[in-house]
């Protein structure tokens, strides 16, 4: 028997660090072929070439595929959308594969689900059944309704997904692949790397021996007209509390030259003695860094997801996380100064948080990899309502 030919399109930095485990797990499972297509932001380097760490981890690439339009406004990001259509439809006529995996709600990840389900091709989605509350919630239960197979990363989630009409028998709770990553981590109790060193970035080199801040804000899609202001409420709140501070570059969003200018603008206005800019990390890496820090500022899902895995406290700032399953270890707080330096302190005062589970336990990459080699192949479904 051949080996099943399995198809994951990354597009995005977010999307290899949530992955990154099953694409391991199908590499090396014996009856199973990987066929890694990367996509997108997730080749340019202004969003920090995550393509170079999926090869420096020794991943095959089978296809390259170019389609972010610049812009970075909401017409800009349905052009990429069908742009990533036509080109992805190429690359699945010339791979032929068996399933196709898509991650999560990015709006990149809609071509690859339209594109194999046009296609005849089985459809598997990770991280399906969540909500927020603006555009990618939207994306991602489209996805959900396009795929054949369900790998989700809490019991809401799957009951969600379950609600939407999907086959009980295809509905599977895996656990997140990003705890996969994090519990590579859990026992770190130092930084094993100097993240100046091998991260280059620019700005001040703040000492972290005492503890120090990261913050991760992106746009929000349905609220990209306000970015700039977003994100200078969360420079005036760490520029005020001067605590050492590495901040990451935003994703590729609607809104995202919004949240860079404020951020340049900033740096411009003002002296940062205590803030260190990067553009991306390797995911182990990025979460003992967030391990042995005093916190994440700002609304990514990793604030969420891995670090309510490894108890390390976040100040969740606005609706990008809305409605999301939820650890103790978050506090939520409105774009507002003074609110944010409030929380920041509350943080570094309380210490760490104990650890929560609802997204796995580590175990979800050969989990799913195991479930891509054992279910029968289809795309076409028994909706059950």
């Amino acid at each position: 028997m051949p080996k099943r030919k399995i198809a994951v399109v990354i597009t995005a930095r977010p999307s290899y660090s949530r992955v990154k485990t099953v694409l391991a797990a199908i590499k090396e499972h014996p009856e199973l072929e990987l066929q890694l297509v990367v996509a997108a932001s997730a080749l340019l380097d202004r969003y920090g070439s995550a393509v170079n760490y999926i090869e420096k981890d020794g991943f095959e690439i089978a296809a390259r595929v170019f389609n972010v339009l610049e812009g970075e406004n909401l017409t800009a990001a349905a052009k990429t959308t069908g742009i990533g259509i036509l080109e992805l439809s190429t690359v699945f006529d010339n791979l032929k594969p068996d399933i196709v995996v898509t991650v999560a709600d990015r709006f990149e990840t809609m071509a690859t689900a339209i594109a194999a389900s046009y296609m005849n091709i089985p459809l598997a989605h990770i991280q399906g059944g969540e909500v927020t509350g603006n555009i990618d919630e939207k994306v991602r239960h489209s996805i959900t309704k396009l795929s054949d197979y369900h790998f989700v990363a809490s019991e809401s989630a799957k009951e969600r997904v379950l609600k939407l009409g999907e086959n009980p028998e295809m509905v599977f709770n895996t656990g997140c692949p990003s705890i996969d990553l994090a519990l590579e981590v859990e026992n770190k109790t130092a930084l094993s790397f100097n993240p100046y060193e091998k991260y280059g970035g620019v700005g001040a080199a703040p000492d972290l021996s005492e503890g120090y801040l990261v913050v991760m804000q992106h746009p929000v899609t349905n609220e990209y007209k306000d970015s700039r202001k977003h994100i200078q409420a969360t420079l005036e709140a760490v520029y005020k509390l001067n605590k050492p501070t590495l901040w990451f570059w935003p994703n590729v969003d609607a809104g995202a030259d919004g949240t860079s200018s404020g951020i340049r603008a900033f740096r411009e206005q003002h002296q940062l003695p205590q803030v260190h800019f990067f553009k991306n990390m390797e995911g182990k890496d990025f979460l003992e860094l967030l391990k042995n820090s005093n916190g994440l500022i700002g609304n990514s899902s990793v604030g969420i997801r891995e670090c309510a895995f490894l108890g390390v406290p976040v100040v969740n700032i606005g609706s990008r996380q809305n409605k999301r399953d939820r650890g103790n270890n978050v506090v939520d707080v409105d774009y507002n100064q003074h609110d944010i330096e409030a929380a920041i302190q509350n943080i570094i005062q309380n210490g760490k948080a104990a650890p929560s589970f609802i997204y796995g336990n580590g175990k979800a990459g050969e989990a799913i990899a195991n479930l891509l080699e054992s279910l029968p192949l289809q795309f076409h479904k028994t909706i059950m309502y």
